[in-house]
């Protein structure tokens, strides 16, 4: 697989590492609601054109990474994945929404992301000597024009 995606017009690497959490970091992402949630997520990325690369759902977080095409914004896709989940989760088993759990909030406000691409340095060093070496090309293109 190509580590390039493309649509109509546009190239793009946008994966992306995202975490988030329960409320109150309660452990109940196990045994059939974590089931659900893996199935669930899964679903709703190839719903909203991602492709998970990996994800891991712990008892307490869930931890993902993810190519998001730059049509879809992290929090659009965020909202979408934690407002569909928590539906759904208090439909299939309505004890979490009884104390000690949440009421009518399952996730916890918020979440961490951050890009999982090419090293900072490289791009940097790319950037900065990209004029340098186009003009090298140009030069050895003209050497052999008559």
């Amino acid at each position: 697989m190509s580590k390039y995606r493309k649509l109509s017009h546009v190239v793009y690497k946008c994966d992306y590492r995202i975490v988030w959490v329960p409320k109150y970091r309660f452990r109940v992402l196990t045994g059939a609601v974590k089931s659900l949630v893996e199935a669930d997520i899964k679903m709703l990325c190839e719903w909203k054109s991602c492709i998970v690369e990996e994800m891991n759902v712990q008892s307490d977080h869930i931890h993902l990474v993810v190519s998001v095409p730059p049509k879809v914004s992290i929090s659009n896709l965020l909202g979408v994945l934690k407002g569909k989940l928590e539906i759904k989760l208090f439909k299939s088993y309505p004890i979490l929404k009884q104390k000690p759990y949440w009421g009518n909030h399952f996730w916890a406000r918020g979440y961490f992301v951050s890009t999982a691409g090419i090293d900072k340095e490289v791009i940097k060093r790319y950037v900065k000597y990209q004029e340098k070496q186009e003009k090298q090309v140009e030069d050895q293109q003209h050497k052999f024009d008559f």
